[in-house]
């Protein structure tokens, strides 16, 4: 599929006023696209815009993320196993239940996410921004441990996002 899944259509419209043809492109004012349980295993949606997308249940598993603004897009339950979400802007995103088992998180934006049973098993969160994520305490603990490196965007250290000096 690449990056045809969040292809769509604009209009285009042809004006002529006293001789001058004016162009207008319109897109539609909300593309909401509903990915639910869908496979989208390997699929590439490197930066892309998804927000107003939702992923619940989909299985990502493989699939490249990486610099997509996702701010509030609902992956509730979704397998990203293996996938690549390098720079990430997951702001707000609801991640409970996903499953991040050897995701590439390095550099991403989730703050103010709510991941309370996501997995991060085997996962790399190298500049992660963790501010204000709803994490389980054991998961806090476990990604305190490998916890290093500043969100270049951000400017935060991931230690300190995760408040693991605090635990």
């Amino acid at each position: 599929m690449g990056k045809r899944i969040l292809t769509f259509f604009l209009t285009v419209t042809f004006i002529t006023v006293a001789g001058l043809t004016a162009v207008l492109v319109s897109a539609p004012s909300t593309l909401a696209l509903d990915y639910n349980k869908e496979t989208l295993i390997n699929v590439d949606l490197s930066g892309q815009d998804l927000r107003d997308a939702s992923f619940t249940k989909a299985n990502m598993r493989g699939s490249n993320l990486s610099h997509v603004n996702a701010r509030g897009v609902s992956f509730f339950g979704a397998n990203l196993e293996s996938a690549n979400l390098e720079g990430a802007d997951l702001r707000e995103a609801t991640l409970d239940t996903a499953r991040f088992t050897k995701a590439n998180l390095k550099n991403a934006i989730l703050e103010g996410a709510f991941a309370f049973n996501a997995k991060f098993d085997g996962s790399n969160i190298e500049g992660a921004d963790f501010t204000d994520v709803m994490l389980r305490e054991d998961t806090q603990k476990m990604l305190c441990k490998i916890a290093k490196g500043t969100n270049p965007v951000t400017g935060r250290s991931t230690r300190a996002t995760l408040m693991c000096d605090e635990l």
